[in-house]
């Protein structure tokens, strides 16, 4: 059974800025958007099975019972959020394995990608265990750390599931040893880089690690603007929380998302 989720969203950390209060489309002239438009054409389609989505987790781009409300609720704050700043690029982490930080990756760059301002890059970098391939049932002759490596061309990696016009994934194909010396290398800084400043509209999500279970997190996190943390509920230890909020203490954290929450089932993230 998909796993319920409520959001929890604590106040930014953060400052307004009046000068940043423009949404970031409005700095997006038309070659900058057809470049855009050609990438999603160009880019490798991949077909997807609605059935396997769904006992993966994966919503559907249309979804319109309380799954897609949850989180089109919480694309609206997180995106309210990263434009106070100017912001394009978020971390999904969580304190432990198992707490859910996937499944919200996933399904909030879909609802991202849902609005029409926006396009949605996801990137696997869990390089210890990538799993976003997976859940889409894709098979990547190129992942992500190949590009890292100089092995591949970052569009060669790039793909796009079928029914979702304005996802993008860079996926991971394989574990990687020594995952967190690739994630702080020059390499990855410079593909961070490129993907960032490319175009303007687009929301770039980064599925990292576990914060707790190694270092490749906190090695990639302040090359990203902010980070969303997700919990379990009956299963994120409070101490662990708590470690996981000191060590990304040098970067902004946008919110908390709480997983797996049986007290509201009217609000539940289900369909």
């Amino acid at each position: 059974m998909m796993d319920r989720l409520r959001k929890a969203l604590d106040p930014p950390p953060i400052s307004r800025n009046a000068n940043l209060l423009r949404a970031t489309q409005e700095n997006v002239d038309e070659s900058e958007s057809f470049q855009h438009t050609a990438v999603l054409s160009t880019t490798r389609t991949f077909e997807v099975d609605a059935r396997a989505l769904r006992i993966a987790g994966v919503m559907p781009q249309d979804a319109s019972g309380p799954a897609g409300h949850a989180f089109k609720m919480l694309r609206t704050q997180v995106l309210q959020r990263m434009r106070v700043s100017g912001w394009n690029t978020l971390a999904i982490v969580s304190p432990t394995p198992g707490d859910g930080k996937t499944f919200t990756a996933i399904n909030l760059a879909i609802a991202i990608a849902g609005d029409t301002n926006h396009t949605t890059l996801l990137v696997d970098f869990d390089l210890r265990n990538p799993s976003v391939h997976r859940r889409f049932g894709y098979d990547p002759e190129v992942g992500v750390e190949d590009c890292l490596r100089g092995m591949a061309p970052l569009a060669a990696a790039l793909a796009k599931p079928s029914g979702y016009p304005k996802l993008l994934l860079l996926p991971a194909r394989s574990s990687v040893n020594n995952s967190s010396d690739l994630l702080s290398s020059e390499a990855t800084r410079s593909t961070v880089q490129e993907i960032r400043e490319r175009y303007a509209n687009r929301i770039v999500l980064f599925d990292l690690p576990p914060v707790l279970g190694a270092d490749d997190a906190l090695a990639f996190a302040p090359q990203v603007d902010a980070a969303l943390v997700v919990i379990g509920e009956d299963r994120t230890d409070r101490d662990d929380l708590v470690k996981c909020f000191e060590l990304l203490h040098h970067i902004p954290v946008i919110g908390t998302v709480l997983n797996q929450s049986r007290s509201d089932p009217s609000r539940a993230y289900a369909y």
